[in-house]
């Protein structure tokens, strides 16, 4: 009996795993059997698909950007600020969101135009944007870490208000994997994306944009990285430089987890997406049998290693069957050859 070859995919391996997650923890605690309570408690984890969605496009070229954490902190910083200085709440959210872009372009810029591997640069604009927050936070008279508060109810309801049972934030959330993924699987620019990661140099010689389409993506990422803290403000009703300052090893392993290639080629957003709320549902089901932060922290990172060295092992498993079948078939041809 054949296997369906939608089930031998990658994204179907992550559905299983995820209700796996549900029902192991469902066992323990009966709220993880509950619908409502499932989608109420994904606002928990909004803020690592915002920022990992945009995130699995830089990492399809092959980059990497560990500034997202910072830009979350930098954009709540700036939203906080620009609102307290009397500028309307969602106008502060749109500027936020712009220095997102700016953060991210910048990034994407320096990734183009250097031969520098994008992980020390992004790793340098990591500490120039968090130092950035907590000098703005700071020249109000406050510590970097001490909040701005009193928003307006009117924003801190995106991250807690909800449409039946379905919060805004997972509502938005799926729009985005809607529109990412249609920008990856049906633009030129997606599949330039592929191009860049499988080979650069020869998707340059092929006609593709390769500088303006990793300033894009790099952009999108730091858009994507603005949303998220913006959305954190929302959720905790006050901003700060810290915030997201935890958020870059779940961002990570999720697109990993997700499918994608860490040396590029290759990803899908949903992959992304399905991981994220495997990591999310993992993450909340440790906590409530009893198991620490910080030790969840270890089972993520470790559960990164281990998506890591079962894909790189899937894959040469994978180039030694094509090898054989290939030498087979050169054998057959011989053989063919002869008997003729």
């Amino acid at each position: 009996m054949k296997v369906p070859r939608i089930l031998k995919t990658w994204e179907a391996a992550l559905v299983f795993l995820l209700a796996g997650i549900i029902l192991a923890f469902g066992t323990v605690n009966d709220s993880f059997l509950n619908l409502d309570n499932l989608l109420y408690s994904s606002s928990d984890f909004a803020h690592i698909m915002l920022a990992a969605l945009p995130l699995t496009l830089v990492i399809i070229t092959g980059g990497i950007d560990i500034s997202i954490a910072s830009v979350m902190g930098l954009a709540a910083v700036v939203l906080g600020v620009t609102w307290q200085a009397g500028a309307n709440i969602f106008v502060a959210m749109g500027i936020a969101l712009l220095v997102g872009v700016v953060a991210g372009a910048f990034n994407g810029l320096l990734v183009a135009n250097t031969d520098v591997n994008p992980l020390v640069i992004t790793l340098g604009t990591l500490f120039l944007y968090s130092g950035i927050a907590r000098g703005i936070a700071g020249s109000l008279g406050a510590s970097g870490y001490e909040g701005i508060s009193g928003l307006p109810r009117n924003f801190t309801r995106l991250a807690h208000g909800s449409v039946g049972p379905v919060p805004y934030p997972l509502i938005i959330i799926v729009v985005l994997v809607g529109l990412y993924s249609f920008l990856l699987h049906g633009t030129r620019f997606g599949r330039s994306l592929y191009l860049i990661g499988v080979n650069a140099e020869a998707a340059r010689f092929s006609g593709v944009p390769v500088k303006r389409v990793i300033v894009l993506a790099y952009t999108l990422s730091g858009l994507g990285s603005a949303l998220a803290g913006a959305m954190l403000t929302a959720y905790f009703t006050s901003a700060r430089s810290d915030l997201g300052s935890e958020a870059l090893l779940p961002t990570i392993t999720a697109v990993v987890l997700g499918g994608t290639d860490i040396l590029g080629g290759s990803g899908t957003i949903l992959g992304t997406f399905l991981a994220t709320l495997a990591l999310g549902y993992l993450k909340q089901g440790l906590l409530a049998v009893g198991v620490t932060s910080d030790v969840s922290q270890v089972v993520i990172g470790s559960l990164l290693i281990v998506v890591v060295a079962v894909k790189l092992l899937t894959a040469d498993l994978s180039r030694r069957q094509l090898n054989r079948r290939a030498l087979q078939a050169r054998e057959g041809m011989k053989g063919g050859g002869v008997s003729t």
